[in-house]
């Protein structure tokens, strides 16, 4: 290990700092973020010299006692062999704004490095579609994105269509998927997959199976059958949920063909600290309130008897953050971003009132003022 520094994660004086097996503060080398989530998950930061890059490790490999044999051969294992390593070490590529642990994350890498077909699954707003973009820019593999959410005519943007040219006659133009499923090592993200047509799926059912992995070009005038390149990977991000009723309950067997990961919902300390992260132009107290009001709605639907069908998403939560540190008031911003969500039928039993009256406990004005033009009465509870 001598081309390698051993770190500890400590906090000193208040201040979050790395320090060596002698107890000498090393500055310099680690992330902050990095440092935060090798505390978070009791690891040590093992720094290559030669190459100053980082990687956490478990931390009872280097301090407190010594790793069984076991452990010390799975480590060697991971180390000897590069796609192994890769893996294990790809938590160091988690983006600061995206917050995943690092099981689901290396779980995921290695569902993309393997070529499995992966799920992404979880409420919206929750970071599947970016954690999918996040896995091609780590793997630098050629991809191809398709929207099966907004895609009206399956056949046309999975196959392809015949046209006709008054000089050639009836011809037949592949699709772009076509092209996509052809390349060796591609990463093909299907987003939206549970908004999409039944036909799409129908499509997609032989292209998924490990046993098959072929797309006959039904339209084509001799049908040939495409097969699936090499190590080709798909990744489709759904929404599952009685809330999301643009969604269809999906086929089993096309469910089954999916590696599942789902996606966590942010607590209030976390989303309050990727407020102030992504915008770090507003208050702590300002990313404390929006994180507060979020995870409110979130607690509601829950409920037996919810007073509320759908709950303040992370992305809708970035953008009223990034109203505030434009210079809009939290009443301005949760009459622009907040209310335009919630059913404004049914008066003062409506859910538009109800949020109304949630986010009125988090504005210092007085409660006529906001609801003044719909006149609407205000309780001293909700």
């Amino acid at each position: 290990m001598k081309d390698y520094q051993i770190l500890k994660p400590e906090v000193k004086n208040g201040n979050l700092v790395a320090v060596d097996v002698n107890g000498k503060v090393v500055r310099g080398v680690v992330r902050d973020h990095m440092l935060q989530l090798a505390l978070d998950n009791d690891q040590c930061i093992v720094y290559n010299q030669e190459n100053g890059k980082c990687y956490r490790k478990d931390i009872q490999l280097y301090f407190d006692q010594a790793p069984s044999e076991k452990e010390v051969e799975a480590s060697q294992k991971i180390d000897a062999d590069p796609v192994l390593a890769f893996i294990h070490n790809s938590p160091e590529l988690i983006p600061d704004t995206m917050k995943i642990s690092d099981l689901k994350w290396k779980y995921l890498m290695r569902s993309a490095v393997r070529g499995k077909n992966i799920m992404m699954t979880g409420p919206s707003g929750c970071g599947k579609t970016l954690a999918a973009q996040k896995v091609v820019e780590a793997t630098k593999r050629p991809h191809f994105y398709f929207n099966l959410g907004a895609t009206q005519d399956p056949r046309s943007t999975l196959i392809g269509n015949t046209h006709f040219k008054k000089e050639e006659g009836t011809a037949f133009s592949e699709s772009a998927f076509v092209k996509a499923i052809q390349t060796k090592d591609a990463v093909i993200l299907l987003d939206e997959i549970s908004r999409a047509h039944p036909e799409a799926w129908n499509i997609l059912m032989t292209v998924l199976d490990y046993g098959q992995r072929y797309l006959r070009l039904d339209e084509h005038e001799d049908a040939p059958t495409i097969k699936v390149a090499e190590g080709v990977s798909f990744i489709a991000t759904a929404n599952i949920g009685n809330e999301y009723t643009a969604t269809r309950a999906m086929d089993r067997a096309l469910v089954d063909r999916f590696t599942i990961i789902e996606m966590d919902t942010l607590n209030k300390e976390q989303e309050a600290d990727l407020l102030k992260m992504m915008h770090p132009g507003i208050t702590e107290e300002q990313s404390n309130t929006i994180a507060e009001i979020a995870s409110l709605t979130r607690k509601e639907i829950t409920n037996e008897a919810p007073k509320l069908t759908n709950a303040i998403s992370t992305r809708l939560s970035v953008e009223i953050a990034g109203l505030l540190e434009d210079g809009f008031t939290l009443p301005e911003a949760a009459e622009a971003c907040i209310y335009p969500f919630f059913d404004n039928d049914g008066g003062v039993d409506s859910e538009r009132t109800y949020i109304k009256q949630l986010v009125q406990k988090y504005i210092g004005t007085d409660k006529e003022d906001i609801f003044n033009a719909e006149g609407v009465e205000v309780e001293e509870e909700v």
